[in-house]
C-alpha cells in the first residue's frame, strides 16, 4: 500500500477505534516483511536453529504480531529479555519454545516454569532459586547457563564457570533441573574484523567443553546476534539469536554487508501534517529560535514529538518525506510536534509526512534518523511510544 498519500486513505482506515477515529500519527507494521526476514536469516544460518528475539515489545513493532510473523517465517524459538514479555507471548496462546534471560532476585520463576518458559542462569544463587521454583511448580525447569565470554555484562565469569556447571550437574542428577543450553553474547559482532570476536568465540568453545567434561549435555549452544548471524558463520553453533535483523535492519556497516541477504524494514513511521502557514524571512522557529527562516516560506507542522519517540537530538536534522520531496526538521523537536520548511511546495494539512520506512515512497530509512539523532537504529525503533498506534498491514 502507498503510505505517501494522506493518512486518511485505506491504509490508515485499517485502524479505527470504537468511534471510528483514524489516527493522525501511526507506525505501519508490515508483518509479511518480518516473516520474509526470518526466512532469509534462516537461510543465512543453514544448519542452525533460529531464535527470533522479541524484547522491547518486538523492537517496537508489537510483541505478539512480531512473534506470529516470525513463527510463520520458520523461527524455532522465541526470546524475550524480561519475563513480563514472555508472559505476554504465552497469554496470546503462543506455545512455541520460549526463552527469557534477564531476571532479578525474587522473579516469578515458578510462574515462568509453569508456563513452559526456559530460563537463563548466571550464578549459583540464581540456579538454586530456579530449582526451588521448579519444585514449587511441580515441574523440571529447563535452563540455559550463561558464560561471560568477554563483554563483562551478564553471565558467569570464566573463573566461576566450572563451579556453576558442577552445581548444575548435581541439580540435574537430582532431577531438579535440566540444562538445555549454554549461551553468551558478542560485544563487537557488528565489526567483523574486531579481534574480540574470535577471542570471545574461543572462550565460548572452552566453556562448552568444560560443561560437557563436567557431565552436562547442552543441546543448544548459542552466541550469535543479528550481526554474527549475517557475517560470522563460525559463531552460529546450534542456534542463532537475531533481533534487529528480524525487523529488517542490518546492523552491519554498508562496507561489511558483502553477500548478506536483503532485509526489508517492517516499520514505516508517519503522521498527517496538521497545519501549514506562510512565514516571513527571519522568523524564529520552535523553542529557543535555534533556527530562523532564510526567506519567506511555508512551514508545516507534523504531530510527532519526543513524547512519541522522535529524538530531540534530531532537531534541525531529522529527515522527512512528503510526496516526492525531502525535507528536514527545522528548529527543535517539541514534545508533541515539530516543524519543517517546505518552501513554496504545495504541501497541505492532511498530507502524509514519512519519517522512515522501507523506502518504497522514497522515505528515509531508520538509519538516517539514527544518524540525525546521534544514536543507533535499535533505539529509534524501540523508543516509538504508546501514543503512536501500530497498524498491521
Amino acid at each position: 500500500m502507498n503510505r505517501s498519500s494522506t493518512l486518511e486513505n485505506t491504509t490508515a482506515s485499517a485502524y479505527r477505534n470504537a468511534e471510528g477515529f483514524v489516527p493522525q500519527r501511526a507506525a505501519y507494521i508490515e508483518t509479511a516483511a518480518i516473516t520474509a526476514n526470518v526466512r532469509a536469516l534462516r537461510r543465512a544460518a543453514t544448519g542452525s536453529k533460529l531464535m527470533a528475539v522479541l524484547k522491547a515489545d518486538g523492537y517496537g513493532h508489537g510483541i505478539v504480531p512480531a512473534a506470529l510473523a516470525a513463527l510463520e517465517g520458520g523461527a524455532d524459538y522465541l526470546g524475550t529479555a524480561v519475563l513480563e514479555e514472555a508472559f505476554a507471548v504465552r497469554a496470546a496462546g503462543i506455545t512455541a519454545p520460549l526463552f527469557s534471560w534477564l531476571c532479578a532476585p525474587g522473579a516469578p520463576y515458578a510462574r515462568a516454569i509453569s508456563e513452559d518458559i526456559e530460563l537463563a542462569a548466571y550464578s549459583l544463587g540464581q540456579l538454586r532459586d530456579i530449582a526451588d521454583a521448579g519444585a514449587l511448580a511441580g515441574m523440571v525447569p529447563r535452563i540455559h547457563l550463561k558464560i561471560d565470554t568477554g563483554m563483562w555484562r551478564g553471565g558467569a565469569a570464566p573463573s566461576d564457570w566450572p563451579q556453576l556447571c558442577a552445581a548444575a550437574r548435581e541439580l540435574e542428577i537430582d532431577g531438579r533441573i535440566r540444562v538445555l543450553g549454554v549461551w553468551s553474547h558478542l560485544a563487537c559482532a557488528d565489526e567483523p574484523g574486531n579481534v574480540s570476536v574470535p577471542a570471545q568465540l574461543e572462550v565460548f568453545r572452552v566453556a562448552i567443553a568444560t560443561a560437557r567434561a563436567l557431565g552436562l549435555e547442552p543441546q543448544l549452544c548459542h552466541i550469535a546476534n543479528s550481526a554474527a548471524t549475517l557475517a560470522s558463520p563460525e559463531a552460529h553453533f546450534d542456534m542463532v539469536r537475531p533481533g534487529l535483523a528480524v525487523y529488517g535492519v542490518n546492523p552491519l556497516a554498508e562496507e561489511d554487508r558483502g553477500s548478506c541477504p536483503a532485509l526489508r524494514p517492517a516499520m514505516t513511521l508517519g503522521a498527517a501534517v496538521v497545519q501549514t502557514k506562510r512565514a516571513p524571512a527571519g522568523a524564529g522557529v520552535s523553542y529557543g529560535h535555534t533556527e530562523t527562516t532564510a526567506r519567506e516560506t511555508t512551514l508545516a507542522v507534523v504531530p510527532l514529538g519526543y513524547a512519541d519517540g522522535v529524538f530531540r537530538g534530531a532537531s534541525s536534522a531529522g529527515p522527512v518525506r512528503i510526496g516526492s520531496q525531502d525535507y528536514r526538521v527545522l528548529g527543535r523537536v517539541c514534545m508533541d510536534q515539530f516543524v519543517i520548511d517546505v518552501g513554496d511546495d504545495a504541501v497541505a494539512a492532511g498530507d502524509a509526512a514519512l519519517l522512515f520506512g522501507p523506502g518504497d515512497s522514497g522515505e528515509p530509512h531508520v538509519e538516517a534518523w539514527a544518524r540525525a539523532a546521534g544514536t543507533i537504529p535499535y533505539e529509534v525503533l524501540t523508543r516509538i511510544g504508546s501514543r503512536v498506534p501500530r497498524i498491521y498491514l
